[in-house]
């Protein structure tokens, strides 16, 4: 078992420390543990932008030291990847790659998490929108994680369906560009993937929904399991669901990682 998709105390929204969810991931049985906390707003002026979201970029180098640290004392208990959930935004993504690249992490989770500089996941957004309206969005969403297969930047991609999360309606309008989507992923090979959170949310179940993992297996897009736990009792949620789920859908196999090479892993 493992679980690539972590956070804790730093983002400002997630309950418990690392070492928390180290403990909680050997009580789970797990054999891998991914840290991956969100990144700070690089682009931002502020040392901490938005503080209830992400840790500052002051803060950042100690989230990778103390990662480091707990993958040393833990080695013989579990094997603990280095990683971090980055937001993309197509206008900075030359400042994000430029700063990731300066630390050696085992992988990058690309999310969208802003849209028109506004939270995807605050009901209030979706407040008096029409059905065009909701459509629109759903569309430029697509297009956005489209982008991020495209841009290069990341080993996996987040909750590739998240714009549902505050908006279950999302999951039954029917566009083109989902389709669009599942087909970039395949084209730039990259890891999506399965993310259990979603029962965290007003949408329930998994990002993303069973008709983009069944689009996304007949594309022959790779994919691999993360919690999105933001609370030490979720690590490794779901995770042998998830594997049976994806062995009905024909995959055959899933993927960690290790200092950005992908490692194959059977189903």
């Amino acid at each position: 078992m493992f679980d690539l998709h972590t956070h804790h105390d730093r983002c400002g929204h997630a309950r418990g420390n690392m070492r928390d969810y180290v403990h909680a991931a050997i009580d789970a049985g797990l054999h891998t543990l991914g840290f991956s906390d969100h990144t700070p707003f690089f682009a931002e002026p502020e040392d901490h932008h938005r503080p209830w979201v992400a840790m500052a970029k002051s803060e950042f180098p100690r989230y990778v030291t103390e990662a480091e640290e707990l993958r040393k004392e833990y080695a013989d208990r579990i094997r603990i990847l280095v990683g971090v959930e980055s937001d993309f935004f197509p206008e900075h993504a030359a400042l994000y790659g430029d700063t990731l690249r300066r630390y050696d992490f085992d992988y990058v989770i690309g999310s969208v998490h802003v849209m028109d500089g506004v939270d995807l996941f605050r009901p209030e957004r979706w407040q008096g929108a029409t059905d065009d309206d909701l459509k629109r969005a759903k569309e430029k969403y697509c297009d956005l994680v489209a982008q991020s297969a495209r841009s290069g930047l990341f080993d996996v991609l987040g909750h590739v369906d998240a714009v549902k999360a505050a908006c279950p309606a999302m999951s039954s309008i029917a566009t083109p560009a989902t389709e669009r989507m599942v087909r970039a992923f395949a084209e730039t090979d990259v890891v999506v993937e399965v993310n259990t959170s979603g029962s965290t949310k007003e949408c329930g179940g998994w990002y993303p929904d069973p008709d983009i993992l069944e689009m996304a297996a007949h594309y022959g897009v790779r994919m691999t399991f993360g919690s999105d736990a933001h609370d030490p009792e979720r690590v490794g949620e779901e995770h042998e669901e998830v594997r049976r789920t994806l062995r009905e859908l024909g995959h055959r196999h899933w993927y960690v990682f290790e200092r950005r090479r992908r490692i194959e892993l059977p189903l």
